[in-house]
């Protein structure tokens, strides 16, 4: 018998910064500011990700590419990455994300590419935490509760209990 099924998801949307609270402005500021660090010769599109810890500490990450393809690291990741090696035992609660071109910031919103929402869900599950998501354009601010929702049938450590005959 054939099965179908929806899945579906809500986020709340905002027209500008000025209509975020403060700590989630503060991360969408750091994150644009982040972008100009990022290291994008070959694209010219740069990405910052700014993550807030449980502690209140907030730790960036910027995108890296490299001439050999894809050899590369996303500003997700990269942000991460720091998490995990420098403040193990801290959870974090939410990333924000933004892009900048060559003509200044990114008008909508950018989402995590498939690697980065892999990575997202392994730290969500790492941590035990839900990661609020904050994605940041210059003509709309959308927040989403959880990578579920953008990953919803996610790969996991489940997966990988597989009884073989």
């Amino acid at each position: 018998m054939i099965r179908t099924k929806n899945i579906s998801f809500s986020y709340e949307e905002y027209e500008n910064t000025e209509e975020l609270n403060k700590d989630d402005r503060e991360l969408v500021l750091i994150a644009r500011e982040t972008a100009l660090n990022a290291y994008a010769p070959y694209s010219k599109f740069r990405v910052g990700a700014a993550i807030r810890l449980e502690s209140g500490i907030i730790v960036c990450g910027a995108n890296v590419e490299n001439a050999a393809f894809p050899s590369g690291i996303c500003a997700e990741r990269s942000a991460i990455s720091n998490v995990v090696s420098n403040h193990h035992n801290d959870k974090p609660t939410v990333i924000a994300i933004a892009a900048l071109t060559e003509k200044g910031l990114t008008d909508e919103t950018i989402s995590p590419c498939g690697n980065c929402r892999q990575v997202i869900a392994e730290e969500e599950s790492r941590s035990g935490n839900k990661i609020r998501i904050i994605l940041a354009g210059r003509n709309k601010i959308q927040i989403i509760d959880s990578i579920s929702s953008l990953l919803p049938l996610q790969f996991n450590k489940m997966n990988l209990k597989v009884n073989l005959p």
